[in-house]
């Protein structure tokens, strides 16, 4: 592993953690708000927080991890878009598959809302490793080959 790719995962961990909270605390309003069950309901709140997160994430990502790389024109905003997107069904999928997971096993019956910060934990762990490589691999690629060309 390079020194310049460990830093970059270092600067983006450090910014994760600020998406976390963002993440976690939104999600959590809506669920204290509004608590629900429901699946649809529940999608719907883990994408509203999974929104307000990649709004965060783009605009320390392209001021920090990859500032190098970023030049926010209209491709790289479209190709970030559709990373989150990608990474937005994968979160949605974790989130509601691990409650659905943790609600049918009869072994530990754990509180919902706690059930479902676990799921969402899990939905943030495996959606920002897909980010990570997303944007290093695809997102900001194409400025990087052209800065190792000079």
């Amino acid at each position: 592993m390079t020194k310049k790719f460990k830093i970059q995962l270092l600067q983006f961990g450090f910014i994760g953690l600020s998406n976390a909270v963002v993440d976690i605390v939104s999600l959590n309003i809506l669920l204290f708000i509004w608590p629900t069950d429901h699946r649809t309901t529940l999608i719907l709140f883990n994408t509203i927080a999974y929104i307000l997160t990649i709004i965060n994430s783009y605009i320390w990502n392209t001021k920090y991890t990859f500032s190098h790389h970023a030049n926010m024109d209209s491709k790289e905003i479209l190709f970030f878009i559709l990373q989150a997107a990608v990474a937005l069904i994968i979160s949605n999928l974790v989130f509601i598959g691990a409650v659905d997971v943790m609600k049918s096993q009869s072994i530990l019956q754990l509180p919902t809302l706690l059930i479902q910060n676990i799921a969402k934990g899990l939905a943030m762990l495996l959606s920002s490793s897909a980010s990570f490589l997303f944007m290093k691999f695809f997102v900001f690629k194409s400025n990087q080959t052209k800065q190792a060309n000079r």
